[in-house]
């Protein structure tokens, strides 16, 4: 197995590892660790090969969001532009589109995320990363200062239909209220300190709504500059996996007529 960095913001390619057969999940944890992505190109795996490989990070999510699971795999989240063999000419879950960590919105958030493009578009459907460690890292002393005891309000069905999407059934935000992050945290792994927001915080916590609104802002401007961002051209049948925990993500646009894109996600929790 090798492991090739793929640049100096973050990410790194893992060659000769076959996700279909027992692979060596302490070389690839480290790896994680130090590149924060990796991707694994080319791969064949049928989901419980995928569940199987995504359980050794972790307790998997089954999401709260039911209509997204796969029908004979809970713990698989299918985003598909593909209905009776035929594209929708919609993106699944337009949230997606947006600077997130995933499941930043539980008590437990994520840890890694898992995506297997099966089907991917030949142009467009990139996936945009951001390194929140050196968001953080490059914040003025005094911007540090001020968010270091803060506490973010993180809220699906608010970021939902921020992002156009219809709310949540009353069921699905009874087991998805909101939730409060410090909007600083350190990395269990490396001791290093994050800027740790998301397009699913609704609001800080104890702050006048247009102060909240336009610190939040600024801070998801600054993260979301060229010089922190990873972007990954999805290859047919690639496997990435991220942290979470230190990088915010986000797909950009394809046109959902024309092309096909189907992905399987899995999540381990922290």
């Amino acid at each position: 197995m090798e492991v090739r960095p793929l640049g100096a913001v973050m990410g790194a390619e893992v060659r000769g590892a076959d996700l279909a057969r027992p692979v060596n999940i302490d070389r690839i944890k480290e790896a994680f660790d130090r590149h924060l992505l990796l991707v694994f190109p080319a791969q064949a795996i049928d989901p419980p090969r995928h569940i199987a490989f995504s359980r050794a990070f972790g307790e998997l999510q089954v999401h709260v969001l039911d209509q997204y699971r796969h029908p004979q795999y809970p713990e698989i989240y299918l985003l598909s532009n593909v209905k009776d063999a035929r594209t929708t000419g919609e993106h699944p879950d337009k949230g997606t589109l947006v600077w997130h960590s995933d499941l930043s919105f539980q008590k437990r958030p994520a840890l890694a995320t898992i995506l297997y493009g099966l089907e991917v578009p030949r142009a467009g459907g990139d996936t945009l990363y951001a390194n929140m460690y050196a968001a953080y890292e490059a914040l003025d002393d005094r911007m540090k200062a001020s968010i270091e005891n803060l506490t973010a309000v993180h809220d699906l069905d608010a970021s939902r239909m921020r992002a156009g999407e219809p709310p949540m059934s009353t069921s699905q935000r009874s087991a998805a209220p909101p939730v409060k992050h410090p909007m600083v945290t350190t990395h269990p792994r490396t001791g290093r300190k994050i800027l740790y927001i998301s397009r699913h915080v609704s609001h800080v916590a104890g702050m006048p709504r247009g102060e909240s609104d336009a610190l939040l802002d600024r801070l998801m401007a600054h993260a979301a500059q060229e010089r922190f961002l990873f972007r990954h051209r999805w290859g047919p049948r690639d496997v990435v996996m991220w942290d979470n925990r230190c990088t915010m993500h986000c797909a950009t646009p394809y046109d959902a007529a024309g092309e096909r894109r189907v992905i399987h996600r899995t999540v381990s929790l922290v």
